[in-house]
């Protein structure tokens, strides 16, 4: 124990450092562990669809939606989960919902709105539609 301490007090710096990742290791499992958006792969994405009749939202802008979107997906952007035009999704809110993005950042972020807004089965995919494409899933394009 003793070397602990003349450890901390000769490297402050680097002990502060250690204790701040420390901290934020500890915020994100407890935050992860407590919330209610579910982080989920592409094979639970497809089984979700499939078996319980969810509804997949990419909320990537127009021009990307176009461009590739997985098959039955609606297109609802960010911005209009922030100003709470959920006209399209307001018929889905206790059914199972997945939200894709690009990378499963944005998307997160969308699914904590959204559960904010009182949907009550929302779920994230995991790495987007990036991982999506590396695991050679299908995609289809827009015409509109």
């Amino acid at each position: 124990m003793q070397a602990y301490i003349e450890f901390f007090q000769a490297n402050p710096i680097l002990s502060l450092a250690w204790v701040g990742l420390f901290s934020a290791l500890v915020v994100t499992v407890i935050k992860a562990s407590t919330s209610k958006v579910n982080n989920i792969s592409h094979q639970e994405l497809t089984q979700l669809v499939n078996k319980q009749n969810a509804k997949v939202v990419d909320v990537r802008g127009k021009e990307d939606f176009r461009k590739g979107h997985i098959i039955d997906a609606l297109n609802v952007t960010l911005a209009e989960i922030k100003n709470n035009q959920l006209t399209a999704l307001e018929k889905y809110k206790a059914s199972p919902i997945i939200l894709v993005c690009k990378a499963g950042m944005t998307s997160s972020q969308a699914a904590q709105l959204l559960v904010k807004q009182g949907f009550e089965n929302i779920h994230n995919l995991k790495g987007g539609i990036d991982d999506w494409q590396t695991a050679n899933l299908p995609l289809v394009k827009s015409k509109k």
